[in-house]
């Protein structure tokens, strides 16, 4: 049995802050016995308001966030640290949505841009472009040898594209990561539904650290932080009431015992267009 936690989180435009909270959960994970922590997307900063969020991604201070990170780490003596995402400045003008996974001894062992963008016009009003700051990354990436086996890593609103989680099933993921800050419209209506559709079609557990509430920069956030076992029942529902730490047992075993009653993995086979 594999103890874990997960923190859900409302965070700000302030990194500092952000950062501090997430050093208090990986303290408090480790007091409870947790062999990793997962935290959401955009734990670090979340701000839509670009023109203020762009000296806090883009100066020499913020690109120092993941070396203070695996130094938190590394000095508390773990437990592993899974990063939902941070914004990232790159060279090429636009930004880089990136989950980092840190190993107890600081070091990191796998790093995942975002993929899929979001961009959206909702019935509230909502209008999201995040291809306007955002690059998209291009890599299917996965970690091994983590206390959940072979972990996969996805953010948000990857969550919404089959092909990504059959690459990662055919991977034999034992675990994927799916980290968000989803709109509390989509929330109730596609949240729970997609993510245990997910879990089923990897065969996996799916761990999925969420924003929850009124933020800061003037969104809300959906919550429900998740984590399904690969039959697709909820071990862990965190709620959308506010932020907080969640522990869960995961039973490794469950996954073979699952893939071995519907072996779709096995059977898939490849369709033409």
């Amino acid at each position: 049995m594999t103890k874990i936690a997960v923190l859900q989180m409302t965070s700000g435009i302030d990194p500092e802050e952000n950062f501090e909270i997430i050093a208090d959960g990986l303290a408090r994970a480790r007091e409870g016995g947790a062999q990793m922590l997962f935290t959401p997307e955009m734990s670090l900063l979340l701000d839509q308001d670009r023109a203020r969020a762009t000296p806090r991604i883009e100066d020499p201070a913020a690109r120092a966030w993941p070396e203070r990170l695996q130094r938190l780490v590394s000095e508390q003596g773990g437990p592993w640290l899974a990063l939902g995402s941070y914004p990232v400045a790159t060279e090429g003008g636009r930004w880089r949505n990136r989950s980092l996974l840190i190993d107890p001894a600081g070091e990191r062992q796998a790093v995942y841009d975002k993929i899929h963008m979001f961009d959206v016009d909702l019935d509230s009003g909502e209008r999201w472009r995040e291809s306007n700051a955002y690059a998209a990354g291009d890599t299917v990436v996965t970690a091994e040898d983590t206390p959940l086996g072979r972990l996969g890593l996805a953010i948000c609103y990857d969550m919404r594209f089959p092909a990504l989680f059959e690459a990662l099933g055919q991977r034999r993921c034992d675990a994927v990561a799916i980290p968000a800050a989803f709109t509390v419209p989509t929330g109730k209506a596609h949240w729970h539904v997609l993510l245990r559709a997910r879990a089923i079609e990897a065969s996996a557990f799916v761990i999925a650290a969420a924003q929850v509430g009124r933020h800061p920069d003037g969104r809300e956030t959906y919550g429900h932080s998740l984590v399904v076992d690969p039959w697709g029942e909820v071990l862990l529902d965190m709620g959308g009431a506010g932020p907080g730490l969640g522990f869960c047992d995961v039973d490794l075993a469950r996954i073979e015992a699952v893939r071995a009653q519907v072996p779709s993995l096995a059977n898939r086979r490849q369709i033409a267009n």
